[in-house]
């Protein structure tokens, strides 16, 4: 054996956030939502890429790699309660006064409150977004096609996220919004149909979640199915199955609903008179 394959064989894998615990219960629906959000390179927001491996420089001639570093940004929780479009905030130095040292600096995103309209829902939305957020739904030609097209690591936010599971389940159910209006409804649903082939059933019901949400998902899941059944029910079936063998029908409707004149409570000595 070489001794790569040794040190392979010694190396620790720290196991992850599906091979443990609850996450481990998780199905692969949401493996894949996960994966398209959180491990798949988002488009560049903050720089612009270079095409290539190489570039010459046009003074020198000198031939250097191209290195596509992405800028780290910076998306605190208020940002999953709004729409940025991809942005966010940027931590790096400034220079204010070429005699002095540089300063630290945050570069913000411009954010506005701005009303929204999904077609498909057929609501209006009040949200704070950014200019490019609303700069995107405009190429795209509408809201509904701006998350429906884009995917969950240009998303980032759980509001988006949410709101585009939500836009799948209504088109998915035939988009039951405009049941007074069949003509409308036929209209919306044949317009965004189409985005229903990139996902199954099982996969939109899990789109959008966070893990911990998704974990609390699955685990009122189990214990939905697991719920234990009250004695009394498992005893009640029991007696009436137990009466019908004898041939007893006049009483098995009493015993099922409980009723306080059946035979047992007329056996009962003390059992209140009628």
């Amino acid at each position: 054996m070489s001794s790569m394959a040794i040190k392979t064989l010694g190396k620790f894998i720290k196991p992850g956030i599906f091979d443990k615990g609850t996450g481990a219960l998780l199905p692969e629906a949401y493996k894949k939502f996960y994966k398209e959000w959180k491990l798949t390179e988002p488009t560049a927001v903050h720089y612009i890429p270079e095409e290539g491996k190489f570039r010459r420089d046009e003074v020198t001639g000198e031939v250097r790699p191209i290195q596509n570093h992405p800028i780290p940004v910076i998306y605190p929780k208020e940002a999953h309660e709004q729409m940025w479009g991809g942005e966010g905030i940027v931590q790096g130095f400034q220079i204010r006064d070429w005699r002095r040292r540089r300063v630290p600096h945050f570069w913000m995103p411009h954010l506005k409150r701005s009303v929204v309209y999904s077609e498909v829902l057929n609501k209006y939305i009040s949200v704070v977004v950014t200019e490019r957020t609303i700069s995107l739904i405009n190429s795209n030609y509408g809201f509904d096609h701006y998350l429906l097209k884009t995917p969950a690591c240009d998303l980032k936010a759980l509001l988006p996220l949410t709101l585009k599971r939500k836009i799948l389940q209504e088109l998915e159910k035939g988009c039951p919004t405009y049941q007074n209006e069949p003509d409308k409804q036929k209209e919306v649903y044949n317009k965004y149909k189409q985005y229903l082939s990139a996902y199954t059933s099982e996969e939109i019901e899990w789109y959008g979640y966070s893990f911990p949400a998704a974990c609390k998902k699955i685990e009122a899941s189990i214990e939905a199915q697991n719920k234990p059944v009250p004695l009394k029910h498992v005893y009640r079936t029991q007696l009436i199955e137990k009466l019908k063998e004898a041939g007893i029908k006049e009483t098995t409707e009493e015993v099922a609903v409980g009723s306080a004149t059946t035979w047992l409570n007329k056996i009962n000595p003390f059992a209140k008179e009628t």
